[in-house]
């Protein structure tokens, strides 16, 4: 186990090391995140200021720090789909070359997936920060409610990356084995967007459904953190909102590594 643990570290560190490489890359995907956000702000703000807002969950001014967020930590708790290096190996068989590593496979993709994810995201997440606090009063990004607020959004950001590695791994294991393509896995994919608030705040859906919304699992990849940010959720839910999405983390945790170990129990490598 610590063999394990040390190893997966390791390469944790490597992969991280290895995609902050990538400036260029990082301009460019934060150029689309600024753009997109912009396009949700002036959403937001028609919505607002035109439409019928009587009574709604968050202020204009919570919908647009809302949208900077959404962009800000997209790649880290908003994108969630398998691991490219993962599906290519699933895809062409070298699945076999993992399997011959003294590796748990589970712990080594978890820690691959973690790693890229935020080994990627760092630049994209910086740019877009700076232009989210640089741009004109009206459309800036917002400070946090309170201190305490922005040290329970970052406890809940954590618990919510670790929950959307959970999920691709869950979506990897769903991939290996299967010969008739990623159907499955984009579906799952879908879903899970739809449901985290990255297209629309959760807070805005209609109030019979928010029960449901905040109980179901994709809610505590970014909606749940925002909203300590924003102070829609009050300190005193910490506990047992954060306690909701560690619940999620190791069910999917759970339900991703007993696929893994049945589909890898029945796989067949062809080759030589």
């Amino acid at each position: 186990m610590s063999r394990t643990l040390k190893a997966c570290r390791s390469l944790f560190i490597i992969r991280v090391t290895e995609n902050l490489q990538y400036r260029a890359a990082g301009i460019a995907n934060s150029s689309i995140s600024i753009i997109w956000s912009i396009l949700q702000i002036v959403i937001f703000t028609i919505f607002f200021t035109l439409g019928d807002a009587t009574g709604a969950a968050m202020t204009l001014t919570q919908a647009i720090t809302y949208a900077w967020l959404t962009q800000i930590l997209w790649s880290i708790v908003g994108y969630f789909t398998v691991d490219a290096e993962i599906r290519e190996k699933v895809i062409n068989g070298n699945v076999a070359l993992d399997l011959c590593r003294p590796l748990d496979l589970y712990a080594h993709w978890f820690s691959k997936t973690m790693a890229n994810k935020i080994g990627r995201s760092a630049w994209r997440s910086a740019f877009t920060l700076i232009a989210a606090v640089g741009v004109p009063a009206a459309l800036r990004l917002s400070p946090p409610v309170s201190i305490e607020g922005f040290l329970l959004f970052l406890i809940s950001l954590c618990t919510g990356a670790l929950l959307c590695v959970a999920f691709a791994m869950l979506m990897a294991a769903v991939r290996v084995g299967l010969t008739w393509g990623e159907g499955p896995t984009y579906m799952l994919e879908s879903v899970g967007m739809f449901l985290n608030g990255n297209y629309f705040p959760l807070a805005l859906w209609p109030d019979f459904m928010q029960g449901f919304l905040l109980f179901q699992p994709f809610a505590g990849l970014m909606d749940i953190p925002f909203r300590f940010y924003l102070g829609l959720l009050a300190p005193s839910d910490a506990f047992w909102v954060i306690g909701l999405q560690i619940f999620w983390v190791v069910a999917f945790i759970a339900a991703g590594r007993f696929l893994l170990n049945r589909k890898i129990s029945h796989l067949i490598v062809q080759g030589g």
